[in-house]
């Protein structure tokens, strides 16, 4: 069975075809140091360096000690004694609730370029890979979990998702956190995939500071919502599907989410985003076998609205994978690692 995804927009009037919506869903996701720390957002200390008029542009890579080899297959060759990798358990305060989240922490006194990895819905597939290979580049790696997910406390909602980024970066920018953590809150920059990569590209839109932005097979949640409002069997599809999905969710259903993505279905069009994303540094990577989001349905039609936006910062990478680049993890990271080096740090 299909449901068949279709809206009309400045970029294409074709319908769009997803196939299998529950599949869809199943996939789509598919410490040493002390906990806690302040949780708002705060002036970076004076001695880190200012930002760049463009985010990226002024390419740099992390200078942390001796990291020769490829980080994303080989260990590090020193380690420094002083400032060795870590793992942080950490607590984020987000609109009263707790999420739940990890920092990976990069050898070497810093303070260090840090990503924050997103995860996709509901979450299955972590890509704690790429936070590793990530890290042994020089880079920490903020992960957590969102509202009503995993654990952390609160009720899920794709919007409450959305403001959970926010507080992540308003944690990770606190001056506080930033010293403890070793972070340099001037190169803060945002990994996510499926759902991730839509959050993703979400809060650079709403935070342009942002330094650099990776969307991994990034879904267009618009897509679902015009499908679910334009035609009652695929809603009815659509909240059965979701529902299914939720095992690791709470204070949500089906239902719920689906009228959530009915209600936003123009905000949640990744290609409205284009005009506010134009000045941002961007990397967009699909899977040529990717059944779950295609890309002629939503790595394309965003590639193609930024580039009638006028978007000079925009790379784009097509690796022969399904959605989950389930043997394409070595080239996914690579990919992630090599570009984030070039810009990002």
């Amino acid at each position: 069975m299909e449901l068949q995804m279709s809206h009309e927009s400045d970029v294409s009037d074709r319908k769009t075809f997803v196939p299998l919506i529950l599949v869809f869903l199943l996939t789509l996701g598919c410490g040493d140091l002390q906990a806690g720390g302040a949780g708002a957002e705060s002036q970076a200390p004076e001695s880190q360096e200012p930002e760049s008029q463009v985010p990226g542009t002024d390419s740099q890579v992390p200078g942390t000690g001796d990291r020769a080899g490829d980080p994303t297959t080989q260990d590090p060759q020193t380690v420094d004694p002083d400032f060795p990798a870590a793992m942080a358990e950490v607590a984020i305060q987000s609109h009263g609730s707790r999420l739940n989240g990890i920092i990976y922490l990069a050898s070497g006194k810093g303070p260090h370029p840090t990503v924050v990895l997103l995860h996709g819905f509901p979450g299955n597939e972590k890509n704690l890979d790429l936070a590793q290979a990530v890290r042994r580049a020089g880079f920490n790696v903020a992960f957590f979990h969102y509202r009503g997910s995993w654990g952390s406390e609160g009720s899920f909602s794709f919007s409450a998702a959305l403001e959970d980024v926010k507080a992540v970066k308003d944690f990770l920018k606190n001056p506080e956190n930033a010293a403890r953590y070793r972070i340099n809150t001037h190169r803060i920059s945002v990994v996510g995939h499926s759902m991730g990569g839509f959050m993703a590209l979400h809060a650079t839109a709403l935070d342009p500071s942002m330094r650099c932005t990776v969307s991994i097979a990034g879904a267009n949640l618009g897509l679902w919502g015009f499908s679910a409002k334009s035609d009652p069997a695929a809603a009815d599809g659509v909240a059965s599907a979701l529902d299914g999905a939720t095992g690791p969710l709470h204070g949500t259903s089906g239902v719920a989410l689906r009228d959530e993505l009915v209600t936003h279905a123009d905000t949640f069009h990744l290609p409205t985003l284009a005009t506010a994303l134009k000045n941002n540094r961007l990397l967009l990577i699909g899977g040529q076998r990717d059944g779950v989001v295609p890309l002629e349905a939503h790595h394309q039609p965003l590639v193609a609205a930024l580039d009638k936006a006028g978007a000079e910062h925009v790379d784009t990478e097509i690796l022969d994978a399904d959605h989950a680049f389930s043997d394409k993890r070595i080239a996914l990271a690579r990919a992630v690692v090599d570009w984030l080096g070039r810009f990002c740090g």
